[in-house]
């Protein structure tokens, strides 16, 4: 049974030295710029792409807010950002970027089910940005975090804002690459 044992290790060890080596050979490719549109654009029409009611989703509140939390809390970076002009219509937009934040149910019901005292920390969901030319509908850049679960309902809360700050600050280094980071 050792030998069998010692066996498996070698060869997933072997396996695993191989894969890291060959991660190693292939280089990344260099960052592609972003569309042109997102720098040159003046006008913005910010959409709610939706979500679930985040206070309600399993019978417990996920984070405060309600089902507009992610729109809103959006809304108010782009607006305190200020680097557009934020339109009520997508007719008189550069741009429309739409905002989302879809539940993983595997990763809330992990969480319903944890004890306080557990390691895992499941995914809570994910808040999605999706940038679209408003003349012909193609779809320009997408921008996805993930937001951690958590137990505690404060550290869902800061765990959804890393996220959306995460969201807006990859936005802002596409728009502004002078900022000196890669998207």
């Amino acid at each position: 049974m050792r030998i069998r044992t010692l066996c498996i290790t070698v060869a997933l060890l072997a396996l695993a030295s191989t894969i890291t080596a060959q991660n190693k050979q292939q280089p990344l490719p260099p960052p592609v710029p972003a569309p042109p549109a997102l720098a040159a654009g003046k006008s913005v029409f910010i959409s709610n792409g939706g979500g679930v009611d985040l206070q309600d989703a399993l019978d417990f509140t996920i984070v405060k807010g309600g089902p507009d939390r992610t729109y809103d809390q959006f809304f108010a970076a782009m607006k305190g950002w200020g680097r557009y002009d934020l339109v009520s219509s997508p007719a008189g937009a550069d741009l429309i970027m739409e905002i989302s934040f879809d539940i993983s149910d595997s990763g809330l019901k992990s969480l319903a089910s944890q004890s306080p005292l557990s390691t895992i920390t499941p995914v809570m969901g994910q808040i999605r940005l999706v940038v679209i030319d408003p003349k012909t509908c193609v779809t320009l850049w997408t921008i996805t975090e993930y937001a951690q679960g958590a137990v505690l309902e404060g550290n869902r809360e800061k765990n959804f804002n890393a996220a959306m700050n995460t969201v807006v600050g990859r936005l802002k280094r596409l728009v502004e690459p002078q900022t000196g980071a890669t998207p």
